[in-house]
């Protein structure tokens, strides 16, 4: 069975649909309870879900917005089940993101943010141009820079790192993108970015790369 996507705003989710999203993180330690999904749809424009018939398989609060001019993606959390159809689902909601930050932004080169669980969640960035942090990879200036906005973006901007990206965490629920599974391939020496990271301390990533406008346009990102 294929996996469909819905996105719609954060303001027409309905109790059900939260608790819904309650119960897929429920045995996973994000803290993705009831109570702080609420919240999240108030700080979040959009959300996108992802179902295999009628079983929820994942969900992403997003925005898409511009930072001091740049267009830019912003995932506040997302959580995807984890099964077999994992990596589907979270291709197929990105795409969908793609789709709309195309329509926002036609003919734009689009900055892709969020923080990472684990670092399965590179997966998301696929395709993209420019990925950081990258193992062996010493951040530039400018990279630093968009760090240190993202993390203001999200909040957390006296908890990072801006050398290694690192946030870290004070023991609350901290949003991100909570991806894994065993059979995920990502880049090479990304798992060392996580070295004592913490995710149940609320210890994130933040990951940052580029969708080239005509990687949106053409299709690349977007199916």
């Amino acid at each position: 069975m294929s996996i469909v996507v819905n996105t719609k705003d954060c303001t027409a989710l309905s109790d059900a649909e939260l608790a819904e999203m309650a119960d897929l993180g429920a045995d996973r330690g994000s803290g993705f309870d009831i109570g702080f999904l609420s919240k999240e749809r108030e700080d979040w424009v959009l959300v996108t879900q992802a179902r295999e018939g009628n079983k929820l398989r994942g969900f992403s609060f997003c925005t898409l917005e511009r930072i001091g001019g740049t267009p830019s993606l912003l995932i506040g959390l997302a959580s995807v089940d984890r099964t077999a159809r994992a990596e589907a689902a979270l291709k197929t909601m990105m795409a969908d993101q793609y789709r709309r930050s195309l329509l926002a932004f036609p003919d734009e080169d689009v900055l892709v943010g969020t923080r990472l669980f684990y670092a399965d969640g590179f997966r998301a960035f696929a395709g993209l141009a420019d990925v950081v942090p990258v193992s062996g990879h010493k951040a530039s200036g400018e990279e630093r820079a968009w760090a240190r906005r993202l993390a203001k973006r999200f909040g957390v901007e006296n908890r990072l790192d801006d050398r290694t990206f690192v946030l870290k965490g004070d023991g609350s629920v901290t949003g991100g993108l909570d991806f894994t599974h065993p059979k995920t391939k990502v880049p090479e020496g990304a798992t060392e970015l996580f070295d004592g990271l913490d995710a149940d301390n609320g210890d994130r990533l933040v990951a940052l790369g580029w969708a080239m406008a005509e990687d949106l346009a053409g299709g690349k990102l977007t199916r």
